[in-house]
């Protein structure tokens, strides 16, 4: 199964059209901040789209937490901010660990991390709309899923 994984699109969509043309996922999942994008990107994709709150969804009624299971893994997705993201990923890589979660996605930080120190692995896709790691190129990640092997890919346009 190939996973795309976005983040903090902000409602300026135009590099996400342009994934989903590239990576051509079998599943879309968006840690937040859509910013009123809801119906956009669920429509323009040719698969299940899974989108949590984020601090910038005013007046949405996204779930604010998701937990999924995809292959042998049980991933827990959210947008970070709740969890102090913005100085580390080590809160909520605990707050997963907790949960019983092998994989926390997240975003917030629009810096991509693809962190696998430890019993929780922690990823995090930047942003494609307002990228703030060195560079500033918009990030995503695929991950591809075979029921016992995972493997996360940052790219960049």
């Amino acid at each position: 199964m190939k996973v795309l994984i976005v983040s903090d699109t902000h409602r300026k969509n135009e590099n996400y059209f342009k994934v989903l043309e590239l990576v051509k996922p079998d599943l879309v999942i968006h840690c937040g901040d859509v910013e009123g994008s809801e119906y956009a990107l669920t429509q323009a994709a040719d698969c299940p789209v899974q989108l949590v709150l984020g601090n910038n969804d005013f007046f949405s009624c996204l779930p604010r937490e998701l937990e999924l299971k995809l292959g042998a893994y049980k991933v827990w997705v959210t947008h970070g901010h709740n969890y102090c993201v913005s100085m580390g990923n080590e809160v909520i890589r605990r707050e997963a660990a907790a949960r019983g979660m092998d994989i926390v996605m997240y975003g917030h930080t629009h810096k991509p991390v693809v962190d696998r120190k430890g019993s929780v692995m922690a990823v995090n896709p930047g942003s494609l709309s307002y990228p703030r790691q060195e560079g500033r190129r918009p990030s995503y990640i695929v991950m591809n899923v075979e029921e016992e092997d995972i493997r996360f890919d940052v790219e960049y346009l």
